[in-house]
């Protein structure tokens, strides 16, 4: 009955403990693919455990407290986001998400933890939204960058799990920097803007090399025309690449061991789409080692795409370090 549509053929929905079937038939799609970074996946194991996981959130909802939600992707339960902690009396909350693997690359988890974030900071008045998570867990520190969140801190050895003692990051936004992040249900086009996020969100992570990762610099002509350009205007003068003049050098910077444990992640965004074209006005942050020193920088990209018989791609990009 109560839905918020995220695009791309799904819908937000409360995740209720009559959902208890359908919620363990995920689990076991799901589990392989999140276990084990969420533990209450595995103890989802069978109808009576899956309906208690889901009332215990409904009891705590009742008490204003935590409250999750599931993801629907053309019918079928495929994900969900929470609030795993939310105290309204000091003004902080704690948001997680997860999707089974056959729905991820489409930024729902992103669009859905948008619009948790939007409720707690415009309906509730909260101050500050964290996202804890294993250090080892990538891909949910991706997310976190993706939301805009800012890094405060590692927890060495903060949660046992399995036997192991897993280090745990904190990241976090606040409400004041919570800012050019269009919501939900005032995006226009929602099917296409969540192509153009994925698109973006394939460039970004193209040079991602954190934890032992391998940049896939080359998947950038897969998200460009063959005629796409990409200017740099950090210096005196523009500098403008076609792709295989922008790929091939930061390749080799990325690894050859000159840049490392480097990240690239849109903090805020506004994207306009107009018929067959659009434009992204995006600020950025990044991080890294370069040459075995420390670095963080922020800057702005504006990016303009085309839709091609084949989708959506990049046809210009050109950005500035600020």
């Amino acid at each position: 009955m109560f839905e918020l549509p995220l695009g791309d053929h799904a819908q937000l929905r409360p995740l209720e403990p009559w959902h208890a079937q359908e919620f363990l038939d995920h689990m076991d799609r799901a589990r392989p693919y999140v276990d084990p970074w969420i533990p209450w996946a595995t103890f989802s194991t069978d109808l009576a455990s899956a309906t208690a996981t889901l009332q215990r959130y409904a009891d705590e909802q009742a008490k204003d407290a935590r409250r999750i939600c599931g993801i629907w992707l053309d019918g079928t339960l495929v994900g969900g986001v929470m609030f795993t902690n939310f105290d309204a009396t000091t003004g902080v909350c704690e948001i997680g998400c997860w999707l089974e693997a056959g729905a991820a690359g489409r930024g729902l988890a992103t669009r859905a933890c948008r619009v948790l974030i939007d409720w707690a900071f415009g309906q509730r008045g909260m101050s500050r939204v964290e996202w804890w998570v294993a250090a080892g867990n990538h891909r949910s520190i991706e997310a976190a960058r993706r939301l805009g969140m800012t890094r405060d801190g590692v927890l060495r050895q903060r949660h046992p799990y399995r036997g192991v003692r897993h280090d745990k990051e904190i990241w976090s936004v606040l409400a004041e920097e919570w800012s050019g992040v269009s919501p939900v249900g005032r995006v226009p086009a929602p099917d296409v803007k969540a192509q153009l996020d994925r698109l973006m969100s394939v460039f970004l992570g193209a040079f991602t090399n954190t934890g032992g990762s391998r940049p896939n610099v080359a998947v950038v002509r897969e998200v460009f025309i063959p005629q796409g350009t990409i200017v740099s205007n950090v210096g005196d003068d523009p500098v403008i690449y076609d792709l295989d003049g922008f790929i091939e050098p930061r390749q080799k910077i990325l690894t050859d061991g000159t840049l490392t444990e480097f990240s690239e992640w849109e903090v805020a965004e506004r994207t306009e789409i107009l018929g067959s074209i659009a434009h992204r006005f995006s600020e950025y942050r990044k991080s890294g080692f370069l040459n075995g020193d420390w670095f963080e920088g922020s800057g702005s990209k504006t990016t303009q795409f085309v839709r091609t018989s084949a989708g959506w791609r990049m046809s210009s990009m050109a950005w500035v370090d600020v």
